[in-house]
């Protein structure tokens, strides 16, 4: 069976612009001619929202995951990008941990409920929340590769122990195979002192693992998913539009 690349966005610090780079590089993705299926596993849905209205959604990513009736094909949605479809999320999810407290298969629920869709795509990524919980384990278990998003700013490298930690929880028992594809510099404002200087301390930390590719700090990046479209065809010329095709070309040749 063909098997896609899955990686992981995830950093359990909020407002770091991991749903934007979820969103933007699985589009570049897809551009660039590959089949891609972005999953939203966070409970606020912002990836979904930018590809979908609410009422268009029948069954979430939390109906997959807890009722082995459901089948993917009856979740996943396409989007109006050719070759990107997502399978979308809800408030619902944010009941998952409660209801699989105590289920021995609760790590591995993501992972088993992927696997029938294997042959149908090149790449899947996925969009986690904030938080270091059962969702996000379940995002780790079921990935080959992390990308970690890191905003240029003071408290940058504030919690990425923590994360770096559950990675290595993750890969000890459950998921040997997961690695760290890269880590991508986020909100960047070339323009001060302190983002270069933040740029530099990243580096030290984590040397090659660090994208070439920055990811700047754009309106044009904030304002696209408020009208439910990506970098590419909201601002096609902007800094961001070019930036996250460059971080796709990086990810392709990493993988």
């Amino acid at each position: 069976m063909e098997r896609p690349m899955i990686i992981a966005i995830a950093n359990q610090k909020g407002g770091v612009g991991k749903t934007t780079t979820a969103i933007n590089l699985s589009a570049a993705l897809a551009k660039s001619g590959k089949r891609v299926l972005l999953i939203d596993i966070d409970p606020q849905g912002n990836s979904s929202l930018t590809f979908l209205d609410p009422r268009e959604v029948e069954y979430s990513i939390y109906e997959l995951l807890t009722d082995p009736s459901i089948p993917p094909e009856a979740v996943i949605k396409h989007t109006r990008l050719g070759g990107l479809d997502i399978l979308p999320s809800r408030i619902s999810l944010a009941k998952f941990e409660s209801k699989l407290i105590g289920e021995f298969d609760a790590p591995f629920r993501l992972k088993d409920r992927l696997e029938p869709l294997h042959p149908n795509y090149d790449f899947i990524l996925i969009d986690t929340p904030p938080t270091l919980g059962l969702i996000t384990v379940n995002a780790l278990v079921a990935s080959d590769y992390l990308i970690i998003p890191i905003q240029s700013s003071y408290f940058a490298l504030e919690g990425t122990d923590d994360l770096l930690e559950t990675v290595e929880k993750v890969k000890a028992r459950p998921n040997p195979k997961l690695q760290v594809l890269g880590i991508v510099i986020t909100l960047h404002d070339k323009r001060t002192t302190l983002a270069r200087d933040i740029f530099e301390q990243i580096k030290q930390v984590f040397g090659e693992k660090v994208f070439t590719t920055v990811i700047s700090r754009s309106i044009r990046l904030e304002e696209s998913p408020a009208y439910k479209e990506t970098i590419f065809t909201f601002a096609p010329q902007s800094s961001g539009a070019v930036e996250y095709s460059s971080l796709c070309e990086e990810v392709i040749s990493r993988v």
